[in-house]
């Protein structure tokens, strides 16, 4: 159970065979936009009352400027309005805690997407109800972003685990690509 109470916390993440979200340059590569994910990550942002990321991680859907945000900054002391989008605040989690930014959204119920990155993954590791992780098998990104923090050194499922997540039956979301979606879920 999520730590913030009427909160559900869900990650979601696609990841290469060797656990790489981008590229060096923290872009996600196009080996990496597989139609299945993306069909199963919209249809889970538009459950969504709230998505979370740090600057590079966003969404390319048509609905995106509909959904209310928190863009992790370090550009402001707590929170601030988003220039760029009425829907978003920038939240700076060394100012202001997420519960407090969470209410400053306008939500304070329902289900909370964390898309990333690595460090944004990271902050909610404890917090997480479930983490949706996508894996594409056949693509490898040897120079690229980890997923996670701990990741190459242990594999995205080994961190998940750690932090007492445990996995669920995958689910095959893009049978020419070999991607499959596996929840994992809050032990206890």
């Amino acid at each position: 159970m999520a730590l913030v109470s009427g909160l559900r916390i869900e990650g979601f993440v696609i990841v290469s065979a060797d656990g790489r979200l981008a590229n060096a340059h923290n872009v996600m590569p196009d080996d990496l936009k597989i139609e299945g994910d993306k069909r199963f990550f919209t249809a889970a942002l538009d459950r969504a009352d709230l998505v979370v990321h740090g600057r590079h991680s966003q969404e390319e859907q048509p609905n995106a400027p509909k959904r209310r945000r928190l863009i992790l900054t370090g550009k402001v002391a707590a929170t601030a309005p988003d220039p760029d989008n009425p829907k978003a605040l920038l939240w700076n989690p060394a100012g202001c805690p997420f519960e407090a930014a969470s209410r400053e959204a306008g939500v304070t119920s329902g289900m909370v997407a964390i898309i990333g990155g690595p460090g944004v993954f990271g902050m909610f590791m404890d917090r997480y109800d479930t983490f949706w992780l996508s894996v594409a098998p056949r693509v490898r990104i040897p120079e690229g972003e980890p997923c996670f923090p701990g990741v190459p050194a242990r594999t995205p499922q080994q961190v998940l685990a750690a932090h007492g997540l445990r996995a669920d039956a995958p689910q095959l979301i893009d049978a020419a690509q070999d991607v499959s979606v596996t929840p994992w879920r809050r032990v206890g």
